[in-house]
């Protein structure tokens, strides 16, 4: 048992990492299925590049689209901003603009995992890049020396093994060497961006690595408390109104904060070591019991 909860105490604890690891599995997974079912090169100096490209980038646009649309982060950005309200002081506006951009960077990151690991994975396979690359004038010119005319005629074929003489056709191995180049630089690419983009997070962090932690786990577990009450006081309502309803007794009543209460709670926090809040929830509750003993 003990084994167990030890285990179950690991997933919780890199759950993320998890996350990101299985989904780049099930896109490598689908992108081997698809590439393998569905897509078929056409052989044909017209369709080949346009084909190839339309299958290696939409899907990966669409994985990208998803992985915005389903981020908690991007639907925090995003619920309310269009709404009208009063203006803030310059003091709240501030800080208000460098937490989004920075929330925008993160849930933007987290959305490329998928469609990033589409495109590598598509890369290392070969198949996309050879179809792709067949149908292209400029690499028809590089692969296809100048007295020989046939080749750059052939070439097209060359993916489908189609390609009349044999020196053309082993062409496709000069093709898959530049995909799985391109396919490797791709990923070591994005490896130094994040190594830079983490590096540059934490020597900006305005805590040291103690304090950074603790400041984490208060924002995860007042954040698990805060979805608890809420729940909670969201069914005792909801309780008392449909009881209300059927009976036709008067409600009781409950304490809800209101729209600015909420609003207030709802502005992405920026750390300050001088004021020592820990999050927009605990500096609303410090100035409230401020204004409350002066």
């Amino acid at each position: 048992m003990e084994k167990f909860k030890h285990v179950a105490d690991l997933l919780v604890k890199y759950h993320t990492v998890l996350g990101y690891s299985l989904l780049s599995l099930l896109t490598a997974g689908g992108e081997r299925l698809f590439s393998s079912v569905v897509f078929q090169c056409p052989c044909s100096a017209t369709w080949n590049l346009p084909y190839s490209l339309v299958f290696l980038l939409v899907p990966a646009l669409i994985l990208f689209l998803l992985g915005c649309l389903l981020s908690t982060r991007a639907k925090w950005l995003m619920t309310g901003c269009c709404a009208a309200r009063k203006e803030e002081g310059c003091d709240e506006a501030g800080p208000g603009l460098c937490a989004s951009l920075t929330v925008c960077c993160h849930f933007t990151l987290a959305a490329a995992v998928a469609p990033i690991t589409w495109i590598a994975v598509a890369l290392l396979g070969g198949g996309f890049y050879e179809c792709a690359a067949s149908g292209s004038t400029w690499v028809s010119r590089l692969l296809c020396p100048a007295q020989e005319a046939s080749c750059s005629e052939q070439l097209p074929q060359v993916p489908c093994q189609k390609a009349k003489p044999e020196n053309v056709q082993e062409l496709l191995k000069e093709l898959k060497a530049h995909s799985q180049v391109a396919g490797w630089a791709l990923i070591a690419l994005v490896v130094i961006a994040l190594l830079i983009f983490t590096s540059i997070t934490r020597c900006r962090a305005p805590v040291n690595f103690l304090h950074f932690k603790f400041w984490k786990l208060y924002g995860k577990k007042e954040e698990e408390i805060l979805m608890n009450e809420a729940e909670n006081h969201a069914t005792k309502l909801a309780k008392e109104n449909v009881k209300s309803f059927f009976d036709g007794s008067q409600p009781q009543e409950f304490r809800l904060p209101n729209s600015k209460d909420w609003e207030k709670i709802s502005v992405r926090h920026t750390f300050n070591p001088g004021s020592q809040y820990y999050s927009v929830l605990h500096k609303y509750v410090k100035k409230q019991k401020d204004d409350c003993n002066a």
